[in-house]
């Protein structure tokens, strides 16, 4: 059997290319496509499969812009030759699910999330886009929606990255998805053996929809320690409103970062996320979560358990959950925690996403 990998882009390395990489494992003889490729950043087992790029890879600045041309990725995508492949897997966050296949052969789609640029959070991507960009956008995102849902009704099967995203697939796509959740690399965390620590954390992408912001505002108000690990384009913004118990530390190795979750008295997570690895790797860590009690965190986070929930997504929200935990925290179990992360380990997502891959071809022949 032949397969074949199409993923948005391979530029910076995230969640998203994390599951890629778990799949990879169970298929190490598929090849990838991809929008855009730089080699400097890829995962090792991304590096062991060949890599085959659209013509969005040769078009000038699309290493560093290549969101810009969303508007030709779909031309790009169906322009592929994929007849030689028995299975396709797309992993779509980006414009990856558009491709043609052969009618015999299955069509998955790992959906880690609709593009939210083009559904519900197209009122915040024009807030903070510039003119012409916004200009633009307006023109096209009527044709780029229909396009959207056009290649979702083309996809034999979709597996959703959470019941969260299979809501919103089922909202914008009028499909239905299966759910597997994503895989995190339990084994490479040990759980500290006592709860407390020195700091806050917060850990991912710096970009808007994180909301970070709200992070360093309880902290300033608490005077609380906060490490911030992760770079992006809010980084300046963010920088000028943190106070002195903040600290921006950058992209980290991975052993540093795994060093600084250990020693956390809770990972700060206030962004609203299709799943969220980030809390998982906490949790297997012993560390517990105060999160944003909307998205995929109400999936992995169990209130009182593993961490808090906070209601609404303001300063004050968060600030009276940081209270809240100081108050209860040293009824939060490491090793509780790291039992429930366990339900989310590679083993099994390879175990659910083989059998989704099975059932696809039962339906397909059947």
């Amino acid at each position: 059997m032949r397969v074949a990998l199409v993923h948005y882009w391979l530029s910076v390395m995230g969640g998203g290319e994390k599951v890629l990489e778990a799949i990879c494992r169970l298929y190490p003889e598929a090849d990838i496509y991809t929008h855009v490729l730089r080699e400097e950043n890829l995962l090792p087992e991304l590096r062991r499969h060949r890599i085959r790029t659209t013509f969005i890879n040769a078009l000038p600045g699309s290493g560093r812009h290549y969101q810009k041309y969303l508007p030709l990725m779909p031309l790009a995508l169906e322009q592929l030759d994929l007849t030689g492949y028995d299975l396709v897997i797309s992993s779509e966050s980006g414009p990856a699910k558009g491709v043609i296949t052969r009618p015999d052969a299955l069509h998955l789609c790992y959906c880690h999330s609709p593009m939210r640029y083009l559904w519900d959070n197209w009122p915040v991507y024009q807030e903070n886009a510039g003119r012409i960009t916004r200009l633009c956008s307006r023109v096209l995102l009527p044709r780029l929606r229909q396009w959207d849902v056009l290649s979702a009704m083309c996809v034999d099967r979709i597996v959703a990255n959470s019941h969260h995203v299979a809501r919103r697939v089922r909202k914008y796509w009028r499909r239905d998805a299966h759910v597997v959740h994503p895989p995190v690399d339990t084994r490479a965390y040990v759980p500290r053996e006592e709860a407390g620590g020195e700091h806050y954390l917060c850990f991912g992408r710096l970009t808007h929809y994180k909301r970070v912001d709200l992070a360093i505002q309880a902290c300033n108000r608490l005077e609380r320690p906060l490490l911030i690990i992760g770079d992006g384009e809010e980084r300046q913004r963010l920088e000028a409103q943190a106070g002195p118990t903040v600290r921006f530390l950058g992209r980290l190795e991975d052993d540093a970062v795994r060093e600084l979750l250990r020693r956390s008295r809770a990972l700060l997570f206030p962004g609203e996320e299709d799943f969220g690895i980030i809390p998982v790797e906490a949790m297997s860590a012993g560390v517990p979560v105060i999160a944003y009690g909307r998205g995929g965190a109400r999936e992995t986070v169990r209130d009182g358990l593993t961490g808090l929930l906070f209601d609404e997504q303001t300063t004050e929200s968060l600030q009276a959950a940081i209270l809240r935990f100081e108050a209860q925290e040293k009824t939060f179990s490491p090793a509780i925690l790291h039992a429930h992360a366990e339900n989310f380990s590679e083993e099994h997502f390879a175990q659910a996403f083989k059998a989704e891959v099975e059932q696809g071809f039962v339906e397909l022949n059947g």
